[in-house]
C-alpha cells in the first residue's frame, strides 16, 4: 500500500477532509495529502499541470476537467452539497436574513460584507445583489477577497457580514453563522470528487473515494455545515 494519496480540494471540503483524514487512516488507508483553494483556482492549477490522485470540484468544475481528459469520468462521485450563508463577528445581534426582503435591508444596514471573488459563494452573491437590485450601494462598502475564508473580514473589523458556503465560514473561529441565505434565493453547490487519469496510485484513490462517498462519512460532512 501507498503511504500517502495526494488531493486537491475546494475549500468548502477543507473541514471535512481534515476531520476524516485521521478516520480513513485508522481503517488502513493512506496519509491524505491535501490542498484546498477555490474551485476556479483548482482548475488553472490543473490545467497548468499541477500532478494529484483525487480531486474534489463542484460538480461543474469535476464534469469540465472530465471532459477534457484530465479525470476519469467513471470515478467521479457527488460528495455533498453546501448553502451559501451569512456570518456575523461572536457576540454581534443576529440580522433577520429569513426572506428576500429581510435579506435586502440587512445587506443595505450593514457597514461593510465580505465576499470572495473566486469562489462559487462569491459568484453567487454577486449575482444576487445585481438581482436585488443592491449591487452598487453593497459594492462601495465591500470586502472582496481574492479567494480565502471571508469570515476573518469579521475578527478583524473588516467587515460586518461576512458571505460564503456554510461549511467555509465555520472554519473560522469568532464567528457566528446566522443561516442560509433563502433556499428560493439560490441553487445548492454540489461538491464532487473524482481519480486524475495521470495518479499512479489508482488503486488508493479507488479507495479513498470509495470511502469519501460511504455513508460512513455523513456525520462529519454534517459537522462542518455540508449536506451528505
Amino acid at each position: 500500500m501507498v503511504d500517502t494519496v495526494r488531493m486537491l480540494s475546494t475549500l468548502a471540503l477543507k473541514g471535512a477532509v481534515q476531520s476524516l483524514a485521521g478516520q480513513y487512516r485508522a481503517a488502513g488507508g493512506a496519509r491524505i495529502d491535501a490542498d484546498f483553494a477555490p474551485t476556479l483556482a483548482l482548475l488553472d492549477r490543473l490545467r497548468a499541470g499541477e500532478a494529484a490522485d483525487v480531486v474534489i470540484l463542484t460538480r461543474e468544475g469535476l464534469d469540465e476537467v472530465a471532459r477534457e481528459g484530465r479525470v476519469v469520468t467513471e470515478t467521479c462521485v457527488d460528495l455533498a452539497r453546501s448553502f451559501v450563508g451569512i456570518a456575523v463577528k461572536a457576540g454581534a445581534a443576529h440580522p433577520d436574513i429569513a426572506t428576500e426582503a429581510a435579506l435586502r435591508a440587512a445587506l443595505l444596514g450593514a457597514r461593510s460584507v465580505a465576499y470572495s471573488r473566486l469562489g462559487a459563494s462569491g459568484i453567487l452573491f454577486a449575482r444576487l445583489i445585481e438581482q436585488l437590485g443592491i449591487a452598487a450601494e453593497v459594492n462601495a462598502r465591500a470586502q472582496i477577497i481574492p479567494q480565502g475564508f471571508t469570515a476573518e473580514k469579521l475578527v478583524t473589523g473588516e467587515a460586518d457580514l461576512a458571505v460564503q458556503q456554510i461549511s467555509e465560514l465555520k472554519q473560522v473561529g469568532g464567528i457566528e453563522v446566522v443561516g442560509a441565505i433563502p433556499r428560493d434565493l439560490q441553487t445548492p453547490a454540489v461538491f464532487s470528487a473524482g481519480r486524475m487519469v495521470a495518479s499512479d496510485k489508482p488503486d488508493e484513490a479507488d479507495r479513498l473515494l470509495r470511502f469519501l462517498a460511504s455513508p460512513a462519512v455523513a456525520p462529519a460532512l454534517r459537522e462542518s455545515g455540508l449536506e451528505p
